[in-house]
């Protein structure tokens, strides 16, 4: 089976168990395979957990979750020395892997810990290693990490710093499912209670999708083009992030940071595999445009007229991709 059927059939799966949120679980898989973190935003039960949950029974590898509370510490998350009392007196430090050793990382709640609890996580996210006592740690080549976190609900959270949310190749806010869609959730999980019904876990749906499948999704990927004017579309989506002002004396206001090149380099892969995904080798500025918002709406930071007049970073960027024409 081709990489591109393996990943169309393991969304099928998810999306069977996710019901409603097919555009969550295109982000979801787009993440994964461009080797990114996803930072997953919504209100409180709309399958945030769930979704990265289904993705880690549908996806060979280690799945471990963190939940991130006030009290956590950076040794918790990952791991530290030990001291081992040997039989002839002597002793020796070893190393305890924490949770963040895995494949598929659930941060749950990630804004509910202290800042020096989310630092643990940032050179995991980018360098995919972990130090500690002075030794470097290698994570394992498949690694992800899936934070979630509730926008609503504020007290007693602190808020990720600019540096780690520069560090999620995606942003995706997860809204309400349609009324379709809750309605047959609200039949199977009656089912479910009434033990009629069976997780794809339990009844074993499907086989487990091998992490090497993954890993030639992502050799395609590399190899899918992009001609230069979509290169520089993209870097003309971003520079205008950063000199919003020449599109209007409204956009100049509202943004008071703009994209780094995390962004560009973001707008170019994601763009590269949602071609691929629809069965393309080469990506258009449609598919820039398509994953723009995802990319890019955590890496704007917004000024205080814009927080005053309502203005969110999603609706600037659309007013952005209006202005910025492909050259």
């Amino acid at each position: 089976m081709q990489p591109i059927d393996v990943v169309r059939q393991l969304a099928g799966s998810m999306n069977r168990a996710v019901l409603g949120q097919e555009a969550v679980v295109d982000r979801v898989l787009l993440t994964l395979l461009c080797d990114g973190n996803l930072l997953l935003e919504g209100l409180p039960g709309l399958a945030k957990t769930r979704t990265i949950k289904t993705l880690a029974e549908h996806l060979e590898g280690e799945f471990r979750r963190i939940q991130f509370t006030p009290d956590l510490l950076p040794s918790d998350v990952t791991g530290s020395e030990v001291y081992h009392q040997a039989k002839g007196g002597e002793g020796e430090f070893r190393f305890q892997p924490g949770p963040i050793f895995g494949n598929l990382i659930l941060a749950d709640e990630v804004n509910r810990a202290p800042a020096k609890v989310q630092a643990a996580l940032l050179e995991a996210m980018e360098e995919r290693t972990v130090s500690v006592g002075g030794t470097t740690h290698s994570l394992p080549p498949l690694f992800m990490v899936l934070a979630t976190q509730n926008p609503v609900e504020q007290e007693g959270t602190y808020p990720l710093p600019e540096a780690q949310l520069d560090r999620f190749l995606m942003h995706v806010t997860i809204s309400y499912p349609s009324a379709e869609a809750e309605l047959e959730v609200m039949r199977i999980v009656r089912a479910e209670r009434a033990g009629q019904g069976a997780s794809a876990s339990a009844s074993g749906e499907a086989a487990r999708v091998p992490q090497e499948a993954i890993f030639a999704a992502r050799r395609e990927i590399a190899a899918v083009q992009i001609a230069e004017p979509v290169e520089r579309y993209i870097t003309a989506i971003v520079g205008a992030t950063r000199d919003a002002s020449r599109f209007g004396d409204d956009l100049g206001r509202w943004i008071h940071v703009g994209a780094s090149p995390r962004g560009t380099l973001a707008l170019d892969a994601v763009a590269r595999a949602h071609a691929w995904y629809r069965g393309r080798d080469t990506a258009t500025p449609d598919d820039v445009r398509a994953v723009a918002h995802s990319c890019l709406r955590h890496r704007l930071m917004l000024s205080y007229d814009a927080h005053a007049e309502g203005v969110t970073a999603d609706a600037v960027l659309t007013r952005l991709l209006e202005q910025v024409a492909v050259v």
